[in-house]
C-alpha cells in the first residue's frame, strides 16, 4: 500500500516523519514537549521546518471528513484550528495497516483548559475563560456549524488582551448547515452541559477548581450566557424612524457582550423600519485600521470603534447602505464629525483631544435620547455638553496637576 499524503501546502519535510510507526511510539526527537489535552485519539504535536504540527492518528473517512469541515469553517472565518493535511496508506513493518493521521497546524499561545485551570485563575478569571466558550458556540451556530461534541477537551483558549478566546479544535462530529434548527442548536447544549460539568467535576476532584465553586451552576451561568448572546445576535428590532437612539443602545449593547457591528441591514414596511444587526467579531486593532483607511483619522482603538458605530448608524440613518464605503464616510466626516469636534471653544479644546470628545458628545446624546425617550438630534447634545460638561472637566494635558510642557523631556521619556 503506498503512503498517500494529501495537503493544501505539502513540505517535503512530512516525507521524513516515521508513518510507518504508530504514533503513541513516535521517538521523541520528533515531538515538541507542548501541554495536550484529552482526547479519545493518540494526538501528538510534531516539529517540522522550525514549526509545530498537530496529528491526530484516526480512521481515513473521520480525517479526510474532519480536514474538510475544517477548511470550510476556516472559509467562514471561524475560530478554528487551521487543517494542513491527511495522511493515509499507512503500514508498519510487518505489514499491518495503521490508521491515518489528521495533520492541523498548532495554535500558537494556545492552552488546553486543564494546562489553564493548573495555573490556579482567580473565580473571575476563570468564568472568563468558561465563557470563551459560549461565545464559540454562539458563533458556530450563526454560521450553521452544528458541533455535536461540545466540550472543554475539544476546545483550545489563548489570551486575548486580558480576555480568553476559545477556538474549535476537534470537529470530528460537526456538521455545516445552511441554517441550525432551534432542536439541532439545542441538542448541542445538551451535550455541552453534560460534557462542561462532568470536566469541571473532574478539575474539581483534582483540585484545580476553587474550593465553593459549582460545576453544575457554572454549566448553567455558560449556558445563560449563550441564550443572552444568541437572543441579542439574532432578535429583530421594530423602531420608528425618528427613534435613532435606539440603534445606537443595540449596538452598545452588542458591544458590551463582546462583538462588533459588522454591518446593518434595514427593511422598511408602512409600519415603520425593521433594523437586523448582523455581527462579526474582529481581530485587535481592526477599528483604528478601518477609520484610517475610511477618514484619514488616527486615533485610539475604542476611539475608532464608537466612531464606526456612529458611521454605520448614519449610514443606515441616511438610507446610505448600498452607496460606495468610502463616500458615505466622506460625507459623515464632513457632516458630522469635524462639524462637531471643531464646535469646542477655543479656551476649552485643552479638555479632550477630538475623537475623545466626539465620543463623549455620542455617549451624552444617548443619554439625553434615554431620558427624553426620542432621538435627540447631535447639534443639541453638543450645546447641552458645551454649557453643563465639558467646562467642570479637568484638563487632559495636564499630569497630576502639573502641565507636561513643565516637565523635563528626560523625564517624559522615562515615564
Amino acid at each position: 500500500m503506498a503512503l498517500d499524503i494529501t495537503a493544501l501546502a505539502p513540505d517535503p519535510a512530512l516525507l521524513d516523519l516515521p508513518w510507518e510507526v504508530p504514533l503513541e511510539e513516535w521517538p521523541e526527537h520528533h515531538l515538541a514537549a507542548l501541554p495536550r489535552g484529552i482526547s479519545r485519539h493518540v494526538v501528538r504535536f510534531v516539529r517540522l521546518s522550525g514549526g509545530v504540527l498537530a496529528v491526530k492518528e484516526i480512521s481515513e473517512p473521520l480525517a479526510r471528513r474532519e480536514f474538510q469541515t475544517l477548511r470550510n469553517l476556516r472559509r467562514l472565518d471561524q475560530p478554528v484550528v487551521e487543517p494542513l493535511g491527511v495522511v493515509s496508506g499507512r503500514v508498519d513493518a510487518d505489514g499491518n495497516a495503521l490508521d491515518a493521521c489528521l495533520i492541523t497546524r498548532h495554535l500558537k499561545f494556545s492552552l488546553p483548559y486543564r494546562a489553564v485551570f493548573s495555573q490556579r485563575l482567580r473565580p473571575d478569571t476563570a468564568r472568563r475563560t468558561l465563557d470563551a466558550l459560549a461565545v464559540l458556540l454562539v458563533r458556530l451556530h450563526l454560521a450553521g456549524c452544528f458541533w455535536g461534541d461540545v466540550s472543554l477537551s475539544n476546545t483550545l483558549f489563548r489570551r486575548d488582551a486580558g480576555e480568553y478566546a476559545a477556538y474549535l479544535v476537534d470537529a470530528e462530529t460537526a456538521e455545516l448547515h445552511p441554517t441550525l434548527s432551534d432542536g439541532q442548536r439545542e441538542h448541542d447544549l445538551f451535550i455541552a452541559h453534560g460534557n462542561i460539568a462532568g470536566e469541571l467535576m473532574d478539575l474539581e476532584a483534582g483540585g484545580q477548581l476553587d474550593e465553593g465553586e459549582d460545576p453544575i451552576e457554572i454549566a448553567n451561568l455558560i449556558m445563560h450566557r449563550y441564550d443572552l448572546l444568541w437572543n441579542e445576535l439574532t432578535s429583530e428590532e421594530r423602531f420608528e424612524r425618528g427613534d435613532r437612539w435606539r440603534v445606537d443602545e443595540r449596538i452598545r449593547r452588542l458591544n458590551n457582550l463582546g462583538f462588533d457591528v459588522d454591518e446593518l441591514e434595514m427593511s422598511t414596511d408602512v409600519d415603520g423600519t425593521h433594523i437586523r444587526l448582523q455581527p462579526k467579531v474582529v481581530d485587535a486593532g481592526h477599528h483604528s485600521r478601518r477609520l484610517m483607511h475610511l477618514t484619514g483619522l488616527d486615533v485610539e482603538e475604542n476611539q475608532a470603534r464608537r466612531l464606526l458605530n456612529d458611521l454605520d448608524s448614519y449610514r443606515a440613518a441616511t438610507d446610505r447602505q448600498s452607496d460606495d464605503e468610502d463616500v458615505v464616510a466622506h460625507e459623515w466626516l464632513s457632516r458630522v464629525y469635524e462639524p462637531v469636534t471643531r464646535s469646542v471653544p477655543r479656551e476649552l479644546r485643552s479638555k479632550l483631544e477630538p475623537a475623545e470628545f466626539f465620543h463623549e458628545i455620542l455617549e451624552h446624546r444617548w443619554y439625553l435620547s434615554e431620558q427624553a425617550g426620542h432621538d435627540t438630534p447631535i447639534e443639541d447634545a453638543v450645546r447641552d455638553y458645551l454649557e453643563t460638561v465639558l467646562p467642570s472637566r479637568p484638563d487632559e494635558v495636564a499630569v497630576v496637576g502639573v502641565d507636561t510642557q513643565e516637565i523635563p523631556i528626560q523625564a517624559q521619556l522615562e515615564d
